[in-house]
């Protein structure tokens, strides 16, 4: 029903009515100054914490310029900018640690200094919108020398233990917001399907119940937003890089890195999209779009994924980030790249390389009309929220009390427990456990006291490297500090085994496994172990009774060799407390670890669900024995 047409009858001036008016007259000439003179001096609807953060965000976003929404929507990489000055001259939204982007000193306290100093620029523009510190902190604060490193997701796929994972994710945002730093990519939430992919570790398993299961490490960075140790999380990457096609012609340099998924979208929908329909319930602050293609589209050009799906669909609240220069994929034409991304639903735009090309690129777009003013302001608005939702306008600064718990016992304590639930034992002969009071005990292998190898990829440094230049404990040093001096340990490398000293010996622990790598460099053809982890399996187990460890990423072909071994361990890439290890070996608890991938007992059984070779794995998913 329609309301009847109002027609006002027009005012009359008379004698009358004059004299009223004249005497309003001043008042209504001084209103506007009066007005203004208020709003000017009224504290804004933003600077008010009583307020939700979408009000706050809603009246913040109508005082910017568009050059001030385009800064938020810009992420940088501390390393690139040539001049401190242009964070304000900017208005960063973000700026980011990459692997192994640090301070000099590498210590709490100067990651502190260096943020806070970066804070305080952002907190000298106009408006003093603070700035959000991105790193990937995917497996404990693993940039910063002296952090706790847990083990790996694929490890943490292995406990199932979905509160374990949770207090995993609190630990480390308490070390990460020690460091000034407010935001963590992570957690990866790709489900790996091929593990010849050098991503594998980062996923928690071949199956999307697993992932959305263990997405409750979200619930550990964010806790309660706005209060004491709280981040921001990302879940990524969105969606099915962990389901690229071996060989991909998208991107022939590599095997399965930034390939293409080739799913049905009901594939697509049943395998890849569930752990972040988890992660949208759990209210995550941020999603982080994939490398990768689906079916040759890029994500980072898939608006019907990222808008219509994620934003729409799901009902995603916070804001999309690209990956590392990932729009720069997009199109060899840069404006066209630039228009795309944003359109297609990408918020946040991690440009590390050239920050000022995109934010001129980005503002001419704007202005020829090919991307929407209602685009940037719904781009610029999560940002906000967020912000707000986390509490940055009110504690821009790094709390320096947070110090004292970075590395601490109890967090070891913790990654410790983790370490002794990831353990998978494969196969046991009445070897294990080994008696603490054993009189000679041989270790060696190639992972048995290095921790670098431990530690795998992102730790410290992109790539990682093999060494022990961290902070930990190797599996070696483990088991030397579970036995009294009643036991003999020697920790012999593998090229050093004689044949006839191997024989003195009761027990052999041989640690056999892969060295560090990240994306891209970890993409394999096949995986076999080293020659000399072989012929260190060989000599040892052919010749007393022995226990072989594996320290990977994923499964390694072993089948070989497995008829000669006394048991079988996976460890994955256990991180800084290598004394987990050794704990489950002398018998602390039961084995509780099941494999969340297939074990292959050979190259032609991958990847999972289609495979040449469609005989029995070595060892299914979910093996694993009690002891």
């Amino acid at each position: 029903m329609r309301p009847t047409p109002y027609h006002p009858t027009p005012y009359q001036l008379t004698s009358h009515n004059l004299l009223p008016l004249l005497t309003l007259l001043p008042a209504l000439l001084l209103a506007p100054v009066v007005a203004q003179s208020q709003a000017q001096t009224a504290p804004a609807l933003y600077k008010d914490a009583g307020q939700s953060p979408e009000a706050r965000a809603a009246d913040l976003l109508g005082r910017m310029t568009l050059a001030e929404k385009i800064g938020q929507m810009t992420q940088a990489e501390r390393g690139n900018i040539k001049d401190s000055a242009d964070i304000a001259k900017y208005g960063f939204g973000s700026i980011l640690s990459g692997g192994g982007s640090v301070p000099e000193g590498n210590t709490p306290a100067n990651w502190a200094d260096m943020i806070d100093g970066y804070q305080k620029r952002a907190l000298s523009t106009r408006l003093a919108i603070p700035l959000l510190y991105g790193v990937d902190a995917v497996h404990g604060h693993n940039n910063v020398q002296g952090a706790v490193l847990y083990p790996h997701n694929i490890g943490l796929g292995a406990t199932r233990n979905a509160d374990l994972v949770r207090r995993i994710g609190r630990a480390t945002a308490e070390e990460v917001a020690a460091t000034g730093a407010h935001w963590t990519f992570s957690p990866c939430l790709c489900v790996v399907r091929d593990i010849r992919w050098g991503r594998s570790y980062e996923s928690f398993g071949e199956r999307p119940e697993l992932a959305s299961l263990l997405s409750s490490e979200i619930d550990g960075y964010q806790a309660t937003p706005g209060t004491g140790s709280s981040i921001l999380a990302t879940a990524k990457h969105f969606v099915g890089d962990g389901g690229t096609s071996y060989g991909s012609s998208i991107n022939p340099e590599y095997l399965l890195d930034q390939g293409d998924t080739r799913l049905t979208e009901a594939q697509l929908r049943a395998l890849h999209l569930p752990p972040f329909q988890a992660a949208v319930k759990k209210n995550v602050a941020s999603v982080m779009v994939s490398f990768s293609s689906v079916g040759g589209l890029k994500m980072h050009a898939d608006k019907k994924l990222i808008t219509d799906v994620l934003k729409g669909e799901l009902g995603f609240k916070g804001f999309v980030i690209s990956d590392w220069a990932g729009l720069d994929q997009i199109s060899p034409q840069y404006d066209l790249s630039v228009r795309t991304a944003v359109n297609a639903g990408i918020d946040m735009l991690m440009v590390p390389d050239n920050y000022p090309r995109f934010v001129q690129t980005l503002t001419d777009e704007v202005k020829a009309g090919r991307v929407s003013q209602a685009r940037i302001d719904d781009a610029a608005l999560r940002i906000l929220i967020q912000k707000f939702r986390f509490g940055l306008f009110e504690r821009p600064l790094t709390d320096r009390t947070l110090a004292a718990g970075f590395g601490s016992a109890a967090h070891r304590a913790l990654a410790r427990q983790a370490v002794r639930e990831s353990l998978v034992l494969l196969k046991n002969s009445g070897v294990l456990p080994i008696s603490k009071t054993v009189p000679r005990l041989l270790v060696t292998g190639s992972n048995a006291d290095d921790l670098g190898n431990q530690l795998g990829g992102w730790s410290l440094t992109w790539q990682g490297r093999s060494g022990n230049s961290a902070v930990g404990t190797t599996i070696a040093a483990g088991i030397r500090a579970a036995l009294g001096s009643a036991s003999k340990v020697d920790v012999v490398a593998a090229a050093s085994l004689n044949p006839a000293t191997v024989k003195t010996y009761d027990v052999g622990v041989v640690v056999v496994g892969e060295t560090p790598y990240a994306e891209g460099k970890g993409d394999r053809s096949a995986l076999s172990l080293s020659p000399a982890d072989a012929a260190a399996i060989r000599s040892v187990c052919t010749a007393i009774k022995c226990v072989v460890v594996t320290v990977s990423g994923r499964p390694v072909i072993l089948t070989d060799q497995l008829s000669s071994m006394g048991a079988l361990v996976a460890a994955w890439l256990p991180g800084s407390e290598g004394a987990g290890v050794a704990d489950m070996l002398f018998g602390a608890q039961p084995f509780t670890g099941r494999l969340p991938v297939t074990w292959p007992k050979n190259m032609n059984q991958l990847p999972v669900g289609q495979p040449k070779d469609a005989s029995a794995p070595l060892f299914a998913y979910g093996a694993g024995l009690d002891r």
